[in-house]
């Protein structure tokens, strides 16, 4: 177990790390941000954690949506999505030259945003709503830690422009629509069709259809909020 004891963490970064049952004693915390999955948080003596989750409700409307059971719920979730993200990428084209491809603090551009939303829907809903064996689109962007990316038809080498991305992030609409037209809470409810053998993601066998579909409208909803954040950072 790691223990800091009268150690000066100011302005450190922690990314990609587990910190399941820590424990924060005597600590001074100000301007303090944490983005990340945080359930069971408690701050001098309150479980902070529903209170968050009750605000984002309460501020995007959205999430109660994508965590309905009804198909209508989950297509209107996508709808709005859709909405939310076009209007985002109407304000990147009226930004600088360039500025799709610029990153804040480290994290993904704004292009490489769209590149790794493009391999969500290839992973959690091709892969494991439809049960497709098929490659991934090859400019799509994984997280690290995903193995054989050669395996899964992705090219690390990969530069494709907005444009491009933009264009099969609207086939992959276009096919999530026409799926949720028709799916039927059945449907939803019955076990992921994931394909037999590796694969992304390995942890996806023995969830449900819309466990999984859930997983790509609020990769979209979350990582439009990390977007627009730093577009704002970005156009001052």
């Amino acid at each position: 177990m790691a223990r800091f004891e009268n150690d000066d963490l100011t302005d450190a970064e922690f990314r990609e790390v587990d910190l399941t049952r820590a424990r924060f004693v005597g600590v001074v915390m100000q301007d303090v941000v944490v983005d990340g999955l945080v359930t069971n948080l408690v701050v001098n003596g309150v479980e902070v954690g529903s209170y968050v989750e009750a605000e984002l409700d309460r501020r995007h409307p959205v999430r109660l949506l994508i965590r309905s059971d009804d198909p209508a719920d989950l297509r209107a979730a996508h709808l709005e999505l859709w909405d939310t993200w076009a209007a985002t990428v109407s304000r990147l084209r009226a930004m600088p030259a360039g500025s799709e491809r610029r990153q804040v603090a480290g994290e993904w551009s704004a292009l490489e945003t769209l590149r790794h939303l493009v391999f969500v829907h290839d992973s959690w809903f091709r892969r494991c709503c439809l049960g497709s064996p098929a490659t991934f689109t090859p400019f799509g962007l994984a997280i690290d830690g995903v193995p054989d990316d050669d395996a899964l038809g992705l090219d690390p080498s990969a530069e494709p422009d907005l444009d491009e991305v933009l264009a099969v992030r609207t086939e992959q609409a276009d096919e999530l629509e026409r799926w949720l037209a028709d799916v039927t809470p059945d449907e939803l409810s019955s076990t992921a069709p994931v394909p037999d053998g590796p694969g992304w993601p390995p942890y996806a066998r023995g969830k449900t259809v819309v466990e999984c579909l859930r997983v790509v409208l609020k990769e979209e909803w979350a990582h439009h909020g990390f977007c627009v954040r730093d577009l704002a950072a970005l156009d001052v």
